[in-house]
């Protein structure tokens, strides 16, 4: 029997240390003829573009290379599968190019979207008494917005990032004698927990944050000019970290003018602009020096920073999914389960996988002060374990060097 493991959705800095840990349990099960990695997720296999990947993980050196290099080494996707009531054209061809392979379980690497595929792929594998193909899903998003697992590979570097860019912007914000506002924009659609992550910095001794904005709190333009005013009084250079997804109480996106109104496959909207929307609204209300920040795409795959507990959690979950289809598992997806934070320690389980699919978790709300402009201690309880550690890079040149297929 062979196996096959695919990557979709946006990339992050630990989605490759969870196809190493498919790779690492594969060779060491001694049940596993090949290992193929799957060219742009789903659309790889309907297309059959598949590479061996004992053919490029052939050393320590190019496993431990691949467990530091960012991104999906293999290439993404944002397929969305119809139902397979509607059409089972696309089913069929997955299970003819999988049977075809000699692949008998199929690990997919992604988000709340490729839990939808997993899940759909899954009840046409039940609908069809199909026995010999199993499906499972591996967690991952930056966004840490999975349900059923209490945290996602990915979110523990992007949170490491996040809260040593926005230290690092403190310290350059604190120079100047001048009053100044910075506004500091992050992913985060619905869910705020990347914004939240800013708090971990508190930890080292700085005030700031001083005023953090999340989706899970009702934003009040009128609220956020009051805010900074009082902080003003406080601090001579006011740091302000905010959600790309802040909704008024009408329910619309705070910075809906600047939105461009598209949409992606799965009905998600395209978001940015809360930053620069506030940048200019401080700047005729309150007349200070002001700017903002927006951190964009650098949340993903900044792995200089990389977090070593989401690293080697990233890979001990793929690890985790190997056995769990030699176990016989099937249309679920694995999970983290939290049993301490201090020491902080985890098992790892599995959950049906459309329990996952295209549902959100959320910061919780008692988590963020009555105000809705910062967040509470236990909000650290959880953060900083995922945080902790260094992966060092491997240089070449001067830079680090990365795998590639």
């Amino acid at each position: 029997m062979n196996i096959a493991v695919a990557q979709s959705g946006g990339p992050t800095c630990a989605i490759n240390a969870s196809l190493a840990g498919v790779f690492n349990a594969g060779k060491k099960s001694g049940k596993i003829n090949k290992i193929f990695g799957v060219l742009n997720g789903i659309e790889g296999i309907i297309n059959d573009q598949m590479v061996d990947l004992s053919e490029k993980i052939d050393s320590d050196v190019s496993y431990q290379l691949l467990l530091r290099t960012p991104s999906a080494v293999l290439g993404s996707c944002r397929k969305k599968l119809p139902s397979y009531t509607e059409s089972t054209e696309i089913y069929e061809k997955i299970t003819a190019v999988l049977r075809w392979r000699d692949i008998g379980i199929f690990f997919y690497i992604g988000g709340n979207d490729s839990m939808d595929t997993v899940a759909k792929y899954s009840e046409y594998l039940r609908a069809y008494n199909i026995d010999d193909i199993k499906i499972i899903g591996i967690p991952k998003t930056i966004d840490n917005d999975l349900c059923e697992t209490d945290h996602s590979p990915g979110f523990g570097s992007a949170a490491k990032y996040v809260a040593a860019t926005v230290q690092e912007i403190t310290r350059d914000s604190n120079v100047y004698s001048i009053p100044s506002v910075t506004i500091i924009e992050t992913m985060g659609r619905h869910a705020g927990w990347l914004a939240a992550a800013s708090c971990c910095i508190r930890a080292n001794g700085e005030s700031a944050p001083h005023l953090v904005y999340l989706p899970e709190a009702v934003f009040s333009i009128e609220g956020f000019l009051r805010d900074v005013k009082e902080q003003m009084k406080k601090h001579r250079a006011v740091i302000v970290v905010v959600s790309e997804g802040v909704k008024t109480a009408e329910g619309k996106f705070a910075a809906e003018e600047y939105q461009s109104g598209q949409k992606d496959v799965f009905g998600h909207s395209y978001l940015a602009g809360i930053g620069k929307f506030l940048e200019k609204l401080v700047g005729a209300e309150i007349g200070c020096k002001v700017r903002s920040i927006e951190l964009n795409v650098m949340q993903r795959c900044s792995s200089h920073i990389a977090s070593l507990e989401d690293i080697q959690s990233a890979e001990a979950i793929g690890m985790a999914a190997v056995n769990a289809g030699l176990e016989g598992k099937s249309g679920c997806m694995m999970t983290f389960v939290r049993e301490s934070n201090m020491p902080y320690s985890y098992r790892i389980d599995t959950v049906d996988a459309a329990k996952a699919a295209n549902t959100e978790k959320f910061f919780p709300r008692e988590w963020i002060n009555e105000e809705g402009n910062n967040v509470l201690p236990p909000a650290y309880d959880y953060l900083m374990p995922l945080i902790q550690g260094e992966l060092h890079a491997i240089m070449k040149n001067g830079m680090p060097l990365n795998f590639v297929i």
